[in-house]
């Protein structure tokens, strides 16, 4: 082996010495030509073997090792626990109804009644109605003449909801009757004497529906159409038509309200004379906004254009209104700071009139407000997950505002609705500061609680005051589930000083209309219940708790202390 390896090592010296010391080659560079390809053989070589051989003196053999497993059983007394899954305790699902049907009765000969129902005709499809009823006999303390009332409705809709876009229609009729009880003091023996007719019934019958598209640039519409008369030969058509479509404009998309509203009405005379009143305009409107978000920061550009024909008066007018507003996210939801300036052309109707006040008299002036702006600023969030908070500032540019007003007493009443016992309608130009606050506590579903304040601030043009308009009103609300059966609930409302006049108005005897100060007052209302079980609940509510007979509008109180009592009871077809 050794000698192996030395004469390797001696061969590779000497041909290592030989290179270096050969002579430099001579041949000259060329092309060479190969005539027969080059064909490698094999040459011999030694194989390593795969098992060499080991040339130890002396090989050590394995001994054969022979292994036995003896096996037996063992007799065990143990018996694992079976396992148990950890569960969550559920609440029993609460069972939701369709339809449910409600009856209460009470002091002053009062019946409150509502049914709703709805049925699922298919999976996209569903009917329903709506039915209601609340009436009182009336008896008043000091009141005497009549002063029950009734007002009732019934509406019917349907809705269909596919898969790009969802509609709805609906058709209702209502029916109201009050009554001009309020008569001026002194005037008490004549209405009696001429044996006075106080009621004054209202009607209104309207048609509607409106559409929702999905994923294109006509997002919705509506339309309605109302008829609203009353027992004195008068009627207004109302037609409204709206309509939110998104405008693209250089990969911008541009948000644009349409608006169509038709409104003709007349009275069969007017409160002097027996000339008959009409009244009837129509409006075009379009309001396009841009709204632009950057972080905490959000604002929305827009302006409000209208177009107004007014074909009695004959008298055409455009109308444009700012459409600004803005906010900004000063600390997450605890702070948010908003603001803005809008304006609007408000279409003016007797039936609004006729909701707001029941004791109009058939004889009003009807035309559209001018709000130039409506100034806002304030501020909102959330103090915590159940409280909220509200504050904020307005100022309010208004021209040919509405006002009601208690019409005139004649000395000699040819009317119903002329011994002082009614109201008229005067506009005025008014510009009104209010500020508002309002905070909103949710601490579980069970309970919520809201207050709500707001102070006005009023400058007339013309008249000496704004009639009728508080300058404070206030309002609290609470709602608490006590348990699974007993719930409970109150509101407070609060309506601060209101100015109205009083005029006797006498050809004869030069007189002078006098302003009236009608006193704030208190209106604290409670309700209680019971839940017998998921559908039949039992309920009691409790009106004017103070028991005051406050007169809401000059002349005329209202009912005091009120108790009612009933059931209602929730079903499925």
């Amino acid at each position: 082996m050794r000698k192996q390896i030395l004469l390797t090592v001696f061969t590779l010296s000497l041909t290592l010495t030989y290179t270096q010391n050969r002579p430099k080659d001579t041949i000259n560079t060329g092309v060479i030509n190969v005539v027969k390809p080059y064909s490698p053989t094999i040459s011999d070589a030694f194989k390593v073997k795969e098992s060499p051989s080991l040339a130890d003196e002396t090989t050590e053999t394995k001994k054969d090792i022979q292994y036995n497993i003896f096996s037996f059983p063992v007799a065990s007394t143990f018996t694992p626990a079976k396992g148990k899954a950890a569960g969550i305790e559920k609440a029993k699902p609460v069972k939701l109804y369709d339809n449910y049907a409600s009856l209460g009765v009470g002091s002053y000969t009062s019946i409150l009644g509502e049914v709703y129902l709805n049925e699922m005709i298919s999976r996209t499809e569903s009917f329903g109605g709506y039915l209601s009823h609340h009436s009182s006999q009336g008896g008043i303390e000091g009141v005497e003449f009549n002063d029950n009332f009734l007002d009732s409705k019934v509406n019917l809709n349907y809705s269909n909801k596919l898969r790009y876009m969802s509609w709805k229609a609906d058709a209702g009729f209502q029916y109201q009757n009050y009554n001009w009880y309020g008569v001026a003091e002194s005037f008490i023996d004549q209405a009696k004497t001429d044996n006075m007719k106080t009621s004054h019934a209202f009607y209104n019958a309207h048609v509607g529906g409106n559409i929702t598209f999905e994923d294109t640039y006509i997002n919705s519409g509506s339309i309605l159409f109302r008829h609203f008369g009353d027992n004195q030969s008068s009627a207004e058509n109302r037609l409204l038509l709206k309509g939110k479509v998104d405008v693209p404009i250089n990969d911008e998309e541009i948000a644009t309200e349409v608006v169509i509203d038709y409104v003709g009405g007349k009275f069969d005379r007017s409160y002097y004379d027996i000339s008959e009143l009409k009244y009837g305009n129509y409006q075009i409107g379009l309001s396009p906004s841009y709204q632009m978000t950057q972080d905490d920061f959000t604002i929305n550009l827009g302006v409000s254009l209208f177009y107004m024909n007014d074909f009695e008066a004959k008298e055409n007018k455009f109308y444009v209104y700012p459409n600004i507003s803005a906010s900004y996210r000063v600390a997450n939801d605890v702070l948010v700071a908003y603001g803005g300036v809008k304006g609007d052309l408000i279409q003016n109707t007797y039936f609004d009139f006729a909701n707001e006040n029941p004791f109009v008299s058939p004889t009003l002036n009807v035309m559209p407000t001018d709000q130039l702006y409506n100034a806002f600023v304030g501020l909102k969030g959330k103090i915590s997950n159940a409280m909220s908070y509200d504050i904020s500032g307005h100022y309010l540019s208004d021209r040919n505002k509405a006002l009601f007003i208690n019409n005139d007493i004649i000395s000699e009443p040819t009317q119903n609705y002329s011994y002082g016992n009614s109201f008229g309608i005067i506009y005025d130009d008014v510009d009104t500061f209010s500020f508002a606050g309002e905070i909103q506590v949710a601490v579980n579903r069970n309970f919520k609680l809201g207050v709500k304040g707001e102070y006005f601030s009023y400058s007339t043009n013309r008249e000496a005051e704004a009639w009728n308009l508080p300058d404070l009103t206030a309002s609290l609300f609470l709602d608490y589930q006590i348990d699974e059966h007993w719930f409970t609930g109150a509101n407070v409302f609060y309506v601060g000083e209101r100015k109205d006049q009083y005029f006797y108005n006498d050809p004869l005897i030069a007189t002078t209309p006098f302003t009236v100060t009608l006193d704030s007052y208190f209106d604290v209302n409670a309700h209680a219940g019971y839940h017998v079980n998921d559908q039949l609940s039992i309920f009691l509510k409790v009106n004017n708790i103070a028991n005051n007979a406050y007169q809401r509008w000059q002349n005329f109180q209202v009912q005091s202390f009120q108790l009612l009592a009933g059931a209602t009871y929730k079903f499925d077809f």
